[in-house]
């Protein structure tokens, strides 16, 4: 968009969305005026601060705003992330790389029917230098990525307005997806797994065991679990075997300490806790 004030005729929530935009410790005043503008553009008016590094209210935010100052003179300020999110139901961070132990991001497009399904949604974006670190993804339940060139640097105004795009105006035509699920061979492994495992504890019985695990497909098979992740389950289960079968041999269920645990072989990247957008 050029330079010029672009006087807004309809603004406030868009399709029923109730949403938040949270930005995590901020540091200048012109990106806090500049992202204000931005949600208005797409139709967000609930701008949350977490433990902002500068006024909010400082003459260059409020310039930066335009038609927008009153959006950033109701804006909310938190101490922590937590306090900013405590009312809502969706949390989506925002992230440009792969993090160890965190599920990968998504495209926006993917993560737009949930948010438009929720009745409090946030948005979360992080510090302009770093991005969100890994303990405030940790408060998201999914995480989303724009897809950008190879130059991946979106300031924050800009990370602002295309998100909120995607999730107020954007259309339901979704880009296609590749992801590598497991097989139904590794599937029916740790179904079988699954089933001894709810045997060998009592979960269920030889009358009920057939349709206790039709259930637990239905649950299982919606996840599209990669091969890692079918891997990552049966570890747990071979874990619950143990105990019960070292509870068995010693007679008691006082806590021992046990064998370590196979390791979840992931398919991400080796990452170090540095943060990044």
């Amino acid at each position: 968009m050029g330079g010029g004030a672009v006087e807004l005729r309809r603004c406030g929530t868009i399709g029923g969305v109730n949403l938040a935009v949270v930005l995590v410790s901020p540091k200048t005043p012109g990106n806090i005026g500049s992202a204000a503008r931005a949600m208005l553009n797409m139709g967000a008016r609930d701008l949350r601060l977490v433990a902002p590094r500068c006024d909010h209210l400082d003459s260059g935010a409020v310039a930066m705003a335009v038609h927008a100052a009153d959006l950033l003179r109701e804006a909310k300020v938190y101490p922590t992330l937590r306090e900013a999110l405590a009312d809502r139901d969706l949390s989506v961070g925002t992230t440009a790389r792969l993090r160890a132990d965190l599920a990968p991001p998504q495209h926006p497009a993917y993560v737009r029917p949930l948010v438009r399904a929720a009745a409090a949604p946030a948005l979360v974006f992080g510090p302009e230098e770093t991005g969100l670190i890994n303990s405030d993804l940790e408060q998201c339940q999914l995480a989303v990525r724009i897809p950008t060139g190879d130059y991946a640097s979106l300031n924050l105004a800009q990370a602002v307005l295309l998100v909120c795009y995607e999730f107020l105006q954007g259309q339901d035509e979704l880009p296609e997806r590749q992801r590598k699920t497991a097989t139904r061979e590794e599937m029916e492994a740790l179904y079988g797994h699954l089933r001894e495992t709810m045997n060998l504890i009592g979960y269920t019985d030889a009358v009920r065991a057939r349709h206790t695990l039709r259930l637990w497909r239905a649950v299982l098979d919606r996840a599209l679990m990669s091969s890692a992740e079918s891997r990552l389950f049966r570890g747990l289960l071979r874990q619950v075997h143990w105990k019960v079968e070292d509870a068995a041999a010693r007679g008691t269920t006082a806590p021992r300490q046990a064998p370590a645990p196979d390791a979840p072989e992931l398919d991400l990247p080796a990452t170090d806790d540095q943060p990044g957008r």
